[in-house]
């Protein structure tokens, strides 16, 4: 794999598979549910191409998102995002099945999807094509015909007591026993967990493009939220991806 590695001394050492684990493992002990949001733009700050992230992914980035969702109990997104990019159940090979296990964690992490209006259709492939059921966080006011729709179908819904919040996803997940919790988006539910301030870890690759158009950037809302954040890391590739792992800063 042709990732190296930046190290502060300006040296740069190759990073194998292995390496991306231990990189990018979540802390030993966890005593709460710990987010981690992974995202790819282009140097412009496009979030998608013709609507679609993976206008944008490289090889480097397709071997980044495979670990994140190797090490995660759970993968959180918004439906949008679900439907935009036709997800399915999350696909794990053997080699991963075994290190998950010897964590002990399940085999397969769950989709987690949040909708506060229950718009996930039960056809969908994240519902129809997956080894594990997914989990959909709905609001309180959601239409308990598409609630019983979706449970019908076979997946497990999770009712908030009010709205959706960043701090009802993580009270859900909490109890669900899901705490490392890797988030892909869309922007719109990547803002309300920044709001809540309950973002913890933000994985950004910088694809080697400028796309110019009308896309997104990776978060959206009304006002802005700034949330210092450090470099934990940074990967390069020999494409020119850039990848850098930024974690929150608490002393700030």
């Amino acid at each position: 794999m042709p990732f190296v590695q930046r190290i502060d001394n300006g040296t740069y050492l190759t990073v194998t598979d292995d390496d991306l684990v231990q990189l990018y493992a979540y802390p030993a002990e966890l005593d709460r549910v710990r987010i981690r949001v992974n995202f790819v733009s282009s140097i412009d700050g496009a979030v998608s191409v013709d609507g679609r992230s993976g206008g944008l992914g490289t090889d480097a980035d397709h071997a980044v998102f495979t670990t994140l969702r190797d090490l995660a109990d759970a993968v959180l997104v918004g439906a949008s995002t679900v439907s935009a990019e036709d997800y399915g159940g999350v696909k794990v090979s053997d080699r991963a099945r075994t290190a998950r296990r010897d964590r002990g964690q399940a085999e397969v992490p769950p989709v987690v999807i949040v909708s506060g209006s229950a718009s996930v259709e039960p056809g969908w492939s994240v519902i129809t094509d997956t080894e594990v059921p997914p989990v959909v966080v709905v609001s309180a006011a959601a239409d308990a015909d598409r609630v019983r729709a979706l449970r019908d179908a076979g997946a497990r819904v999770e009712q908030l007591d009010g709205d959706v919040t960043g701090d009802g996803v993580v009270a859900v997940l909490d109890r669900l026993g899901l705490r490392r919790v890797l988030c892909e988006g869309g922007p719109g539910l990547f803002s309300t967990l920044l709001a809540d301030d309950v973002v913890d870890e933000v994985c950004l690759t910088t694809s080697p493009v400028v796309t110019a158009g009308d896309a997104g950037r990776i978060a959206t809302s009304d006002s802005a939220t700034p949330r210092a954040m450090r470099p934990a890391h940074v990967l390069l590739d020999d494409d020119g991806t850039v990848l850098v792992r930024w974690v929150r800063d608490r002393t700030r």
